[in-house]
C-alpha cells in the first residue's frame, strides 16, 4: 500500500532539509517541494495570510503514521498543518518502490 503526505513549510531551506531527514530515516520515497503557495487562513480568531512552501511525500503505507509523528516533531510550526492517507490506487511500480525503502528498514 502506499500513501501521501501533504504538509507545507515557512521556506525552501526547512523544507528540504525536513525532507532531508526523513529520506535519511527511510520514513519516504520523495518529497515534491512543489513551490511556493498562499496561505489564507484563520489561526487564534483572526484571519491572516502567509506565503509558504508546498510539500507532497511519498512513502508506504506502513510508515505512513511514523513519517506524520516525525514530521510533527521536526516541524519549526507549533501546530503544523500534517495531512496524511492512503492512496487508494497506485501504479504497481510505483507500490513497489515504496515497499522496497520499508523492506529495508
Amino acid at each position: 500500500m502506499t500513501a501521501l503526505i501533504w504538509c507545507p513549510f515557512p521556506d525552501r531551506e526547512t523544507a528540504r532539509k525536513i525532507a532531508g531527514e526523513l529520506l535519511d530515516r527511510e520514513l519516504i520515497g520523495c518529497a515534491n517541494i512543489i513551490g511556493e503557495i498562499e496561505a489564507l487562513y484563520e489561526w487564534d480568531g483572526e484571519r491572516g495570510e502567509a506565503q509558504e512552501i508546498g510539500v507532497l511525500f511519498k512513502c508506504g503505507g506502513q510508515t505512513l503514521d511514523e513519517a506524520v509523528a516525525c514530521l510533527g516533531e521536526l516541524h519549526p510550526y507549533d501546530t503544523p498543518a500534517i495531512l496524511g492517507w492512503h492512496c487508494d490506487a497506485a501504479h504497481p511500480a510505483t507500490q513497489q518502490w515504496l515497499s522496497n525503502i520499508e523492506v529495508r528498514r
